[in-house]
């Protein structure tokens, strides 16, 4: 009997997750819990960021080109986008260039619209995410009658990468972001968050401090998890306790060791 896909992947093939930075680990948090034997190298492509700003051309020709060289290097069994702006724009374009599984990262529009009980939902993310017709089309299929303030806060991610460090997280970045959605019309009855950017949950507290009481954050980590561990459903895997991080530039690197080591990355490397 001829073997099945399946059985043709090899146990120690890895999960390949890809972000600009390290919001991805947010992802990787929750793979852990649906997959803690699955094997995982993380791609961090610090030297582009930050993506929020690049243009849709910039960010779909550089997602598509780090993937294509990382999987025929690494061959992984599949490859998640864990990265709002990189999977609104350059998804699908990276389904025509792999020949592996692709998990993209949406926001979590659907979820957060039957959470709302005031029917006002606020959505963080970059500028280049919340711009995208992705977005708009999410709105209009999940959260028709309610109403989607959207604000690009690109400056929590370098608030986030911060507190990975164990740096102190600057307060005025995190009360600019929370005023550009309460200073919109109807910004005063938001009782749930999107958060669109996979940097963004690491701020929870901090976010949910400066909104007050009576709000709930959302974001797709465990969606993208439980996708993962769908596709990938009658695989065998075998892991150590080593995975790889990977970052296409040593800037920026300093400090972060014990997050990545934290999560079983103990061996970082600039590519």
């Amino acid at each position: 009997m001829a073997p099945t896909p399946d059985e043709l992947i090899a146990p120690s093939a890895p999960i390949l997750l890809f972000d600009s930075g390290v919001g991805g680990l947010t992802v990787l948090d929750a793979l852990r819990r649906h997959l803690p034997q699955a094997p995982v190298i993380y791609v961090a492509d610090n030297a582009g960021l930050p993506y929020g700003t690049k243009s849709e051309a910039q960010i779909a020709a550089r997602v598509s080109g780090l993937l294509g060289r990382m999987t025929e290097r690494l061959r992984p069994r599949l490859v998640c986008i864990a990265c709002n702006t990189a999977s609104t724009i350059a998804l699908s374009s990276v389904r025509e260039v792999l020949e592996v599984p692709i998990v993209g990262t949406v926001p979590a529009i659907k979820p957060a619209a039957a959470m709302t009980q005031t029917g006002v939902i606020g959505l963080l993310g970059t500028q280049a995410t919340i711009r995208q017709a992705y977005v708009d089309r999410l709105e209009h299929e999940f959260a028709a009658g309610k109403r989607l303030l959207r604000h690009g806060a690109p400056e929590l991610v370098e608030a986030a990468e911060a507190k990975l460090r164990g740096l102190p997280v600057d307060s005025r970045l995190i009360a600019r972001a929370v005023a550009g959605l309460r200073d919109q019309q109807g910004g005063d009855r938001i009782d749930t968050v999107v958060l669109a950017c996979t940097h963004f949950p690491l701020l929870v507290q901090e976010l949910g401090e400066a909104f007050g009481p009576g709000v709930r954050f959302i974001d797709g980590a465990d969606g993208i998890a439980r996708r993962i561990a769908f596709l990938t459903q009658g695989q065998e895997f075998s892991r150590n306790t080593e995975d790889l991080a990977l970052f296409t530039s040593g800037d920026g690197i300093a400090g972060l060791e014990p997050a990545l080591h934290q999560r079983g990355l103990m061996r970082i490397a600039v590519f």
